[in-house]
């Protein structure tokens, strides 16, 4: 990190904690703990599995076909804030049935360089051989742009009432329009069920706050794409006005025993002519570990 970058961080921390009382835990009226929990293992760490559908179509005009492109990419934490980031690409294949016929009556390629249309692509079947690295030296953790210490993510409000307010006043410090707030803080929220090492008390007040969210609604009992069962949760946000207005949809899928996010499936587009993209985000695994940073193996 530049000097210039640990000012900026440092006056933004400066910000929070004096001029938008954002203080953790006894700013916002609830007594802090007398000690944060201790950590259960040496890195706080989170496995994704990506699914990104490509745009257009391949293969030949008489045989078209979907592709999809699948990636895993890992993060450590450990609790003074040093991270490890790792990344490999599983390949890209049709996601279909009816996708895979096509594929096997256009020859079953294994590379794409374009799609029928002709746009440009590098796309191949093969996963990638992958690669770990340190991601930042910050030894912070962040959370709506405020950079937080493991002590201080350990005493965030337990309360659902406390905790959007807690994330609107980061809103504010960070310039998020009044307008956009609650849409903000709605998106904001998941990243407790993952992102963070945060208690279950918690990972618990996100839940039961995202709930109460305009545009958020519970959608009954899911499964992600492991088979893992949870609870679907539903944020819908539409900017502007007419069928051809933006507008994106996260389905979440939530272990609620846990209070862990076991799965997220982002769209976005108009729901006129516009296309609609979409990708699904699989947390693999969620909690702490002591196996150290490595490579992402094959599934």
């Amino acid at each position: 990190m530049t000097s210039s970058s640990w000012t900026a961080a440092a006056t933004f921390r400066r910000l929070i904690a004096m001029g938008a009382g954002l203080a953790v835990g006894a700013a916002l009226g609830t007594p802090a703990p007398a000690a944060a929990a201790p950590p259960e293992g040496a890195y706080w760490h989170v496995k994704e599995l990506l699914t990104m559908p490509q745009e257009g179509r391949f293969g030949t005009r008489v045989h078209p076909y979907s592709l999809v492109k699948r990636q895993i990419t890992e993060r450590w934490t450990t609790p003074d804030g040093r991270a490890w980031y790792a990344y490999r690409e599983l390949g890209t294949t049709p996601p279909t049935p009816a996708d895979k016929e096509a594929w096997r009556r256009a020859g079953s390629p294994v590379r794409w360089s374009e799609s029928i249309d002709g746009r440009t692509v590098r796309l191949s079947t093969e996963p990638s051989k992958g690669h770990v690295g340190t991601a930042r030296e910050l030894v912070t953790f962040e959370l709506a742009g405020q950079l937080l210490t493991y002590d201080e993510v350990q005493r965030l409000p337990a309360d659902p009432a406390l905790l959007k307010d807690w994330l609107s006043r980061a809103g504010r410090v960070g310039g998020v329009p009044a307008s956009a707030l609650p849409g903000w803080v709605a998106g904001t929220l998941p990243q407790l069920l993952h992102v963070l090492p945060a208690p279950k008390e918690v990972r618990d007040a996100a839940y039961q706050a995202m709930l109460t969210m305009p545009g958020v609604r519970a959608d009954g009992d899911a499964k992600d794409e492991l088979g893992r069962p949870g609870v679907a949760v539903v944020i819908e946000e539409v900017n502007g006005t007419g069928e051809a207005a933006p507008r994106t949809r996260n389905r979440l899928i939530v272990d609620t025993g846990r209070m862990a996010l076991l799965a997220q499936e982002y769209t976005t587009g108009g729901s006129g002519k516009g296309a609609v993209k979409s990708s699904v985000t699989t947390l693999a695994e969620v909690g702490w570990t002591d196996a150290r940073p490595a490579v992402p193996a094959l599934p």
